[in-house]
């Protein structure tokens, strides 16, 4: 019968003699020096549990990290073909928030433009409806459409310039 003090003795030179090459082993096998280091640190605390089962500890050591490396690379594979997609890229709140800002300029300057001007962007731009569509919506004709429609984003982009918001110029 090996004795706590013998087994942890031999053990302990096991360790100092297989640590290095096994982790050069198990680096070789995953690619990862993090994960080699690992898997070798769980083989000797296996190795350490079935200590009085073993006859050959070098051999069983071997084949934990060999049997370990292989665990860790089908785990791997096995998150590779299962990875959640990433999810959309979500503006900032403060993103949110100049974007409301900005709506809320225009329709302010929306709602201070005549009638026929707001209309006709309106109709133009926001319901994206055609010349002889918004003609035919504001009971005018096509060329009165068109010229309500330019003085009216003449009139917003006037607006929003004063405001100083960036990309009201042309």
């Amino acid at each position: 019968m090996v004795t706590a003090g013998t087994r942890q003795e031999a053990l302990t030179e096991l360790y100092l003699v297989h640590y290095a090459p096994m982790v050069r082993l198990a680096l070789l096998l995953t690619g990862d020096r993090q994960a080699a280091e690992d898997v070798v640190q769980d083989a000797f605390a296996a190795l350490h549990l079935a200590w009085d089962r073993l006859r050959d500890p070098a051999a069983a050591l071997r084949a934990a990290v060999v049997n370990n490396s292989r665990s860790v690379l089908r785990h791997r594979a096995v998150a590779g073909r299962n990875r959640p997609e990433a999810p959309p890229d979500m503006p900032s709140a403060e993103h949110g928030a100049m974007i409301q800002m900005q709506l809320s300029a225009v329709a302010a300057a929306l709602g201070a433009l005549p009638r026929r001007q707001r209309e006709a962007v309106i109709l133009r731009y926001y319901a994206d409806l055609s010349e002889a569509e918004t003609a035919a919506a504001m009971g005018v004709r096509p060329g009165s459409v068109k010229v309500h429609a330019h003085r009216g984003l003449a009139a917003l982009r006037r607006q929003l310039q004063r405001q100083g918001w960036p990309g009201a110029e042309r």
